[in-house]
């Protein structure tokens, strides 16, 4: 199950993430380093056969990112896909070295695009979420179809982080009281303001610029303690060295971060969540106290939308039995018609699987299209035999009649419906594949449900007849015992 079939583009392309704060000199080390593995796969089937241009962009969001995209060819003339050539980039590429993350994607912009699986982790403390997602992303490289694994921790620039000495501490000073006067000496702090015509200056003070541009200046600092008692900074404070984080985000008040990894094929995903809900996450939780997980992206669009889809298709269905029973005038009758409802459903998954498609939201619109289109078959069984009983015939010699005269007018419209999709059904191109998903449910559909109709409603009729006939007979028998 995925959300939308995967849809390739006419362009391949690669998301770089470097360390925050990496120089643009090794990003486009980097990049000319892809462009060098695009054009050894490029030079395997002749020159402008496969690629015809390139476009890097380094600096978009800082300059440790980059976005790399090779143009295509046009698909009538490619030697192979958008998915294969990425897949052989990917693979000239190799290792790369002292990077956060890498994405290589073969149908960027189209409805199928993103990472195919994205895990939500929770926390309170920023340092457990961090252990967290790379334990996290650690378990997730020992599945072979998992790829371009982003923890989604992205360390900031390095900081000197201050704690206050219990030297400090008695003298006076508070982590504000050390930390404006850093802020003063490096940043400046504003001592006058003057009127000079119709503008207005501001005047500044802080060290001079020979005293603050190294890490030694800031050792040899010294502050003053609210009694005017002047101390040495490293005698006052201890300091560290460690990093900013880029952003903070927080879902519910919470603390989170999102992992995201590509899984090929992409409907195999579920099957990636279901075995590390068996083994990983449960270690996980069990070794992070407080840590919660959910999913983001296309499980959770995933979700909402079955949700909505199976609450359309429930309401679909009673409108169906509502129409059918007021002209029947019988409450068991539209649920045999009704019965090929989920034979439809099962003849949709055959033809994904004969058809070699994963099922996917467009296919569930097949299948809600399909509810309403399936039982026409069994209606116009059910009601020839219906007419033929009220002339005089018995349940059996009327169904049996049914059978035989509906056969051919039920037959060739089910052919006929089929017929009509299978140009989109059997279509090859690009552009059709978002569709294809629906066909394929309303034509296998329709198909295998007529099928089965075709036996199983006649059975299912004789059923309600010899049912009906048995309650009768008792209810003459229990009136002629009182009597």
């Amino acid at each position: 199950m995925t959300m939308f079939p995967k849809v390739e583009s006419d362009y391949a392309d690669v998301h770089l993430t470097l360390p925050y704060g990496s120089p643009v000199a090794k990003t486009e080390q980097l990049c000319r380093k892809l462009l060098d593995a695009a054009d050894k796969v490029a030079s395997r089937y002749g020159k402008n056969e496969l690629v015809i241009g390139s476009f890097v962009e380094i600096g978009e969001g800082g300059s440790h990112k980059a976005r790399l995209r090779i143009y295509l060819t046009d698909p009538e003339i490619r030697p192979i896909s958008t998915d294969n050539m990425v897949k052989q980039w990917r693979k000239q590429v190799g290792e790369l070295t002292d990077i956060e993350s890498i994405r290589f994607a073969s149908d960027s912009g189209g409805p199928g695009a993103g990472a195919a699986l994205t895990i939500e982790l929770s926390h309170k403390d920023l340092t457990v979420l961090e252990q967290a997602s790379t334990d996290l992303a650690e378990a997730l490289r020992y599945y072979p179809r998992v790829s371009d694994i982003d923890d989604g921790f992205a360390p900031g620039k390095q900081q000197l982080n201050f704690t206050l000495k219990p030297r400090g501490r008695s003298l006076g000073l508070t982590v504000r009281n050390v930390a404006r006067q850093v802020r003063a000496a490096y940043d400046g702090v504003e001592v006058l303001r003057q009127q000079r015509g119709r503008n207005e200056v501001t005047v500044q003070v802080r060290l001079p610029e020979n005293e603050r541009i190294s890490e030694y200046d800031l050792e040899n600092m010294v502050v003053r303690s609210p009694d005017n008692i002047e101390i040495p900074l490293l005698e006052a404070v201890e300091i560290k060295r460690g990093r900013a984080y880029i952003s903070i985000d927080r879902r519910g008040g919470r603390r989170i971060i999102s992992l995201t990894a590509d899984v090929t094929p992409r409907a195999q995903a579920g099957q990636v969540i279901k075995s590390m809900e068996e083994e990983a996450l449960p270690q996980l939780i069990e070794k992070y106290p407080g840590l919660t997980y959910g999913y983001q992206g296309k499980q959770a669009d995933l979700t909402e939308s079955m949700r909505g889809l199976f609450m359309g298709l429930l309401l679909a269905v009673m409108m169906i039995y509502l129409l059918l029973a007021i002209p029947f005038r019988s409450y068991s009758q539209p649920a045999i018609i009704m019965i090929s409802i989920p034979f439809g459903m099962i003849g949709a998954i055959i033809g994904h699987v004969l058809m070699g498609y994963s099922l996917s939201i467009m296919s569930l619109f097949g299948v809600v299209a399909l509810s309403g289109v399936v039982v026409n078959d069994s209606l116009v069984l059910i009601d020839f035999a219906n007419r033929r009983h009220l002339n005089g015939d018995s349940a059996h010699d009327a169904v049996l009649a049914a059978g035989i005269q509906r056969f051919r007018p039920i037959m060739l419209t089910t052919l006929t419906t089929f017929c009509g999709l299978s140009p989109m059904i059997f279509e090859t191109s690009r552009q059709a594949r978002f569709l294809i998903p629906m066909a394929i449910s309303l034509g296998f559909g329709i198909l295998f449900a007529t099928l089965i109709a075709l036996i199983l409603v006649p059975v299912l009729y004789m059923v309600i007849e010899d049912l009906r006939g048995r309650s009768t007979n008792r209810a003459v028998t229990n009136t002629d015992a009182h009597l």
